[in-house]
């Protein structure tokens, strides 16, 4: 019976450390169930693998891939294009269509996501207004700031719905009761200018990581155009939190940097998320490249016109 425990704890040891070690240490393990003394003494004579190096490794495993060129989703879909006029056979069509059909359907949750921003609260399918357009024919600036508000506003009151046991706290982070949040400054970067009539969707972001010693916020701001399927123009938000009854600056509650916290983990996650799907798509379009014009027996399908000239 001792031998059996014995047997069984030396299992469950391997199996642990199999778990925890990275591939370069598991390498080392064999994959049989009888693990030679000798072999065992020889792995713990090399230097142990430290903690912070295994959660340097997770990270850059984790990490997400370069955020990819702003015109990205242009550029696919004049890739796409140039291969159908190349000539396609109707299984390269389809698969043509169905890249088309996921930008279509994904170019916004794309967009905003491979920089970090979650399609929450914020402004969606928000209608531009003739009246929002100035003498230049184009929407004001002043216009993209009350857009921004908006959708701040927004921003914060859906935590109440993310955490409804502080629903009335998040509301209450809107209005001059107790503490809230006070915009201190505001900077706009405008991509291109706005017409009517346009839809816009706008989203924000934490920008870094809050600590319980914070006394104000960056938040980063998305304004995308529907009919140009591209960022019209940014923000950078500083927020200050305020006490009103003290007349002063003051750190997050609780509740709030828990569920920013929450938030930034979100964030890497959709980050990572939306740039692997965005080259997802740009290798299945290189694929479909190297399968007409860009290969080596390439020959132009001209149609009618190339067997009339035949």
């Amino acid at each position: 019976m001792a031998a059996l425990r014995s047997q069984a704890r030396r299992g469950f040891l391997s199996l642990t450390t199999s778990r925890i070690r990275p591939r370069s240490c598991q390498a080392a393990y064999t994959d049989s169930k009888n693990t030679t003394i000798s072999e065992s003494s020889r792995l713990q004579s090399r230097r142990p693998f430290s903690r912070t190096a295994y959660r340097s490794s997770l990270q850059k495993q984790q990490q997400a891939p370069d955020l990819p060129s702003p015109p990205w989703y242009a550029d696919l879909q004049a890739r796409l294009g140039k291969c159908i006029i190349f000539g396609c056979s109707p299984a390269q069509v389809h698969r043509v269509a169905a890249v088309l059909g996921s930008l279509t359907r994904e170019w916004r949750s794309l967009s905003a996501g491979s920089e970090g921003f979650l399609q929450q609260g914020g402004l969606e399918g928000q209608a531009v207004v003739w009246g929002e357009m100035d003498s230049f024919q184009h929407v004001n600036n002043a216009a993209y700031i009350r857009y921004a508000e908006a959708s701040r506003v927004n921003w914060i009151r859906y935590f109440a719905n993310v955490n409804p046991a502080h629903a009335s706290d998040w509301r209450d982070l809107m209005n001059p009761r107790g503490v809230g949040l006070i915009m201190k400054s505001i900077k706009a970067d405008y991509k291109f200018p706005v017409v009517y009539p346009d839809r816009i969707s706008v989203y924000h972001k934490l920008r870094s990581l809050p600590s319980e010693s914070d006394t104000s916020l960056i938040l980063d701001c998305m304004i995308l155009s529907h009919k140009h399927r591209r960022i019209a123009a940014r923000t950078e938000e500083d927020v200050v939190i305020y006490d009103y009854r003290e007349g002063k600056k003051t750190t997050m509650p609780q509740f709030v940097l828990q569920t920013f916290r929450d938030t930034w983990e979100r964030q890497e996650g959709e980050t990572r998320r939306a740039r692997l799907r965005i080259q997802e798509l740009a290798r299945e379009v290189e694929a479909l490249e190297k399968e007409t014009w860009d290969r080596e027996d390439a020959v132009e399908d001209l149609g009618a016109a190339g067997k009339a000239g035949s």
